[in-house]
């Protein structure tokens, strides 16, 4: 049976007793959080936009691996 059209997914899907998540990586949850910083500069495309959003994502990915 499909889903309503009104039906919101969760955004970290995870079925109870699994020890796996098929939704949102880290990376996809950097870039959305990153959209605001990369949109600004109206002048940019949506390509360029999400484009600059991973690559914020992809530098903060990195920063994490940086041991203080």
């Amino acid at each position: 049976m499909s889903q309503p059209i009104n039906y919101v997914a969760p955004v970290f899907p995870t079925p109870a007793g699994t020890q796996h998540n098929d939704g949102m990586t880290l990376r996809d949850y950097f870039a959305a959080a990153a959209l605001e910083k990369a949109s600004r500069g109206s002048d940019r495309n949506a390509d360029e936009i999400a484009k600059r959003a991973f690559y914020i994502a992809d530098a903060m990915l990195k920063a994490r691996e940086v041991k203080p």
